[in-house]
């Protein structure tokens, strides 16, 4: 690849920009009022016109000490130089609009088990802004943000090395359950060393199982190694077969409240901790977000860090 600059691509913006200034001289009917406009001097608005002509081997106006006066070819130019110029206030003030109002289609990716969040966040947004649309996309598997288009992803837990942008929306504790039939038939666990006697329902685990870190209050820590009987991945279904007595299993709060507050699970090893598992909001690019995305994150983050077993 070449790295010498690209003259072209240079004389096209001299171009754009002298056509600009050739524009803002008609307009105003005269050298002095364009320089006004433009907040150049004169004799610059004068000299952009002169090399507009000279490049191109043409004369736009006649200049006599008391007016300017389009030439045939000059009023032929004028209405596409005048074109350009309205194009250009166009296209600035989409971005103006994309940078400053929440308008256009969000394309939000989640794994399945926080979709359930999203809409309870970002309601507010959707009713008070209209023209703001939303697709999101439910998917467990790390979805390329470029080639979904997505402008924002939540992910959970540690992240790869990747040019994308992270920012930290919340933390999710997690909760050691069982259903209350498990446990009438197998037995409750009392210290982390029982966990090796049970029966577990995990989320996708590597081929060494399943590891758990349990911490304790006085500063106790104990790591166990389980193998699974039933591996899913999809944390949703982990619930919902640990609800159905099946086995133990590591459940994030949020989701699991509603079965922990029915009783449908029981919270296990009350006085040990497990590690608490940080929030993503995940998005292609760190400068220049617009609108909908720095107010869905901003609503993302108030939302879930107000969830039940949520935090910082």
């Amino acid at each position: 690849m070449s790295l010498k600059p690209d003259f072209k691509a240079d004389a096209k913006v001299d171009d754009l920009q002298a056509m600009a200034v050739f524009a803002a001289v008609v307009q105003q009917g005269s050298m002095s009022g364009a320089a006004r406009q433009l907040a150049m001097t004169p004799s610059a608005v004068s000299q952009r016109v002169r090399a507009l002509e000279a490049a191109h081997g043409v004369t736009l106006l006649h200049r006599s000490t008391r007016k300017l006066t389009l030439t045939e070819v000059g009023a032929r130019v004028h209405a596409h130089c005048a074109a350009v110029v309205q194009a250009a206030d166009a296209a600035r003030e989409q971005m103006q609009l994309a940078r400053d109002t929440l308008s256009g289609e969000l394309r939000l990716s989640a794994p399945v088990g926080f979709a359930r969040h999203v809409a309870p966040a970002l309601a507010p947004l959707l009713v008070q802004h209209p023209a703001l649309r939303l697709r999101l996309l439910v998917d467990d598997r790390m979805i390329d943000l470029i080639d979904a288009r997505v402008d924002l992803a939540l992910r959970a837990g540690k992240l790869a090395d990747s040019s994308w942008v992270a920012r930290r929306l919340c933390s999710f504790h997690w909760a050691l359950c069982a259903a209350p039939a498990y446990l009438a038939r197998k037995g409750t666990p009392r210290q982390p060393a029982d966990l090796l006697m049970h029966e577990w329902i995990a989320h996708e685990t590597g081929a060494a199982g399943l590891a758990i870190e349990l911490s304790a209050g006085d500063g106790a820590l104990e790591r166990v190694r389980v193998e699974p009987r039933i591996v899913s991945n999809n944390q949703l279904t982990v619930g919902q077969m640990c609800a159905a007595g099946l086995g133990l299993a590591l459940l994030v709060r949020p989701d699991a409240e509603d079965d922990l507050r029915s009783g449908r699970v029981l919270p296990l090893l009350s006085d040990w901790q497990l590690p608490a598992t940080p929030v993503w909001g995940v998005t292609p690019q760190r400068d220049s977000q617009p609108a909908k995305v720095r107010h869905a994150l901003a609503a993302l983050q108030t939302a879930l860090r107000a969830l039940p077993g949520a935090g910082e």
